[in-house]
């Protein structure tokens, strides 16, 4: 099977691996749109086109899903993708984990980029799944560039900012941008208090992966001995060019994960 994700940069890495871990058979292609990002700060009509763009890249080699592993694209451009695309390449779609978050009962923050951050579209799931709880919404300026470029400094320096906006009291933290994900330990240890339990984490990867395979009617099937199995393909597409994974993929464990698997030339089927 293959699978493709779309997405402007790293952001794509978690879903990614989470595939990986469920499948590690499958044949991933990645298309990110380095020219172009960051995709969040971009009108609609401008973000819709760009990933119109990688995605059409993608399913150039045949993929049997895409992912669309960004929540600001996904809210901006899943109706045109699918419009385009289904139901030949079912097409997955990043929701922030609100929910899930939300159903422990606890005070909860989501993390965003200052553009989705009071955005009507997280405002509309906040109070649609979390009226019951205390929800904060806390924006992250620089976090998911510093990700991006993997700038340590600049990444401890746009959590520490974010924790000290987070309220004390939260039990839950949603992880409202993909770019997040590759640092969510970092996360919960600012925004942990001394002597209270570490805040539970709420992604989209493992969720998003998991309905790509629904979608194709694969199940899950992770290998025994993962040394032992030979994983599947990667193919790396930058803005729609033959590539491979910046280097900064591989300071996350995400990214390491994906590049144990045999390169592809690049070359469209066909």
């Amino acid at each position: 099977m293959k699978i493709a994700l779309v997405d402007s940069g790293l952001g794509l890495l978690p879903a990614a691996a989470a595939v990986r871990r469920l499948r590690p058979d499958a044949e991933l292609v990645l298309s990110s749109d380095p020219d172009g990002m960051p995709w969040g700060p971009r009108e609609p009509a401008d973000l819709g086109a760009r990933v119109l763009a990688c995605a059409r890249a993608a399913v150039a080699y045949e993929p049997d899903a895409l992912i669309v592993a960004c929540n600001t694209a996904s809210v901006h451009a899943l109706p045109a993708l699918r419009a385009e695309l289904e139901p030949a390449v079912p097409v997955v779609g990043t929701v922030p984990a609100v929910k899930p978050a939300a159903a422990g009962g606890g005070a909860l923050a989501v993390w965003a980029t200052p553009a989705t951050t009071g955005s009507d579209y997280q405002r509309r799931l906040i109070r649609d799944f979390a009226g019951g709880v205390a929800a904060t919404e806390v924006p992250c300026p620089g976090l998911a560039d510093a990700v991006e470029h993997g700038d340590e400094a600049a990444v401890d320096a746009a959590i520490a900012v974010a924790a000290a906006r987070t309220p004390r009291d939260v039990t839950a933290v949603v992880l409202g941008c993909t770019h997040y994900e590759l640092v969510g330990e970092r996360i919960r240890a600012a925004v942990r208090r001394p002597g209270a339990p570490p805040p539970a984490l709420y992604g989209s990867a493992g969720a998003v992966a998991g309905q790509a395979l629904r979608r194709i009617g694969a199940a899950a099937a992770p290998a025994p001995d993962p040394a032992a199995a030979p994983p599947g393909g990667l193919t790396v597409l930058l803005s729609g060019r033959p590539g491979a994974l910046p280097p900064a993929a591989l300071g996350y464990a995400e990214g390491n994960l994906l590049v144990s698997a045999p390169a592809r030339s690049g070359a469209v089927p066909g």
